[in-house]
């Protein structure tokens, strides 16, 4: 690897220095379309900052202070939820959930019972409350649609990774238990056999896949989620290998599709479809965090890295990363519809890429 760390801290700096920009940037096209779609009908504003684009990005951050032990990431994350709690929470959904992924960790850090009292009563509400399809899935209800009867893949980074969280801090074995019941679900459900890729959704009522698409970023979000979930608790023997065997299917499809210059397009199959960046970090970032537990061939890691000159390439100077495709809801009936999702600047373009050059670091060499 041809970056030292100094490199590559240099552009995590930059990450940071831009995400409160990015986290604070009002996306208007979601508030407007909330002004009428809005399942709850509770204030719109408690949605404004406080979706899954955000707790991905609060998610990043975490991760940083964990690794590095710096106070200005902790100062991010508790002025963030300080501010947010005044305001309000919104209803409960699956992309509500996600900032509490985060806060989960905080509380537990920081002591803070005002923090864990709310994460309490979100897993509490996702054990007993939560919509469920056939066979006890967590329905993807998200703040504007109901989704009835649908599975995605989303749900298992963006939900239960929270809800795992709060089994292992609280001791309570029916959250772990519903946890690894729900990743079995979603793999018996989304995987597909013939790839390992995993398809976007599936419908109970319609009993279809959709579009059948390979979406990059939904992909990603299992190539983190799994290695996230094997290192927060120790989970039943058969389910842990089963879950390994599951990732290392999927990464090796991966790399079969990897273009040469280290990028993955947003229709993983599909090289029409234009290369993204948030699902790019977000498979290298998870092989990487497989091959920590052994799960990567040597090659694997070696691709994974070759995307880290590409993702310098589409950040700018003020450390923006470009290239990233906007929240994509389900493509329904064609796979062209994943092709028109604008590109834009996002908060979980950002922490895709802190995660990923954070285990970047981890093979670079000191000059």
């Amino acid at each position: 690897m041809k970056y030292t760390t100094s490199d590559i801290d240099r552009y995590i700096d930059l990450y940071l220095n831009s995400f409160e920009k990015v986290l604070y940037e009002e996306d208007s096209q979601f508030m407007e379309g909330m002004k009428t779609r809005s399942l709850a009908g509770d204030d719109i504003r408690r949605y404004q900052f406080w979706e899954w684009t955000q707790g991905v990005g609060l998610y990043g951050v975490w991760k940083l202070y964990k690794e590095t032990r710096d106070a200005r990431y902790m100062d991010i994350l508790t002025s963030y939820y300080e501010r947010q709690l005044v305001i309000g929470l919104p209803s409960k959904n699956v992309n509500t959930v996600t900032p509490l992924l985060a806060m989960s960790f905080v509380a537990e850090e920081t002591g803070n019972e005002r923090y864990m009292d709310v994460c309490r009563e979100w897993a509490r509400w996702i054990y007993e409350d939560f919509p469920r399809t056939k066979e006890g899935g967590l329905q993807h209800i998200t703040s504007d649609t109901l989704n009835e009867g649908e599975l995605w893949d989303d749900t298992l980074f963006m939900t239960v990774l929270f809800l795992a969280n709060m089994g292992r801090i609280l001791g309570e074995k029916k959250y772990l238990d519903e946890a690894e019941y729900q990743f079995l679900l979603h793999i018996k459900y989304l995987t597909d056999r013939k790839t390992g890729l995993w398809y976007h959704g599936w419908s109970f009522k319609e009993k279809s896949h959709f579009a059948a698409a390979f979406w990059g970023r939904g992909n990603c979000w299992i190539t983190a989620a799994i290695p996230e979930f094997l290192n927060l608790f120790n989970c039943s023997r058969s389910v842990k290998k089963f879950l390994e065997e599951t990732w290392k299917r999927q990464a090796e499809a991966l790399i079969e599709y990897q273009e040469p210059n280290g990028m993955w397009h947003t229709l993983i199959d599909d090289k029409t479809s234009y290369v993204e960046a948030s699902a790019t970090c977000g498979f290298a970032y998870g092989i990487l965090k497989g091959a920590g537990l052994g799960l990567a061939k040597e090659d694997w890691i070696r691709q994974a890295l070759a995307a880290l000159e590409p993702i310098m390439g589409y950040t700018d100077e003020l450390g923006v990363v470009n290239q990233v495709s906007y929240g994509t809801p389900m493509g329904r009936e064609s796979k062209d519809f994943y092709k028109k999702i604008e590109l834009k600047p996002m908060p979980y373009g950002q922490a895709l890429a802190m995660l990923f050059f954070m285990e970047c670091r981890k093979y670079a060499k000191d000059i």
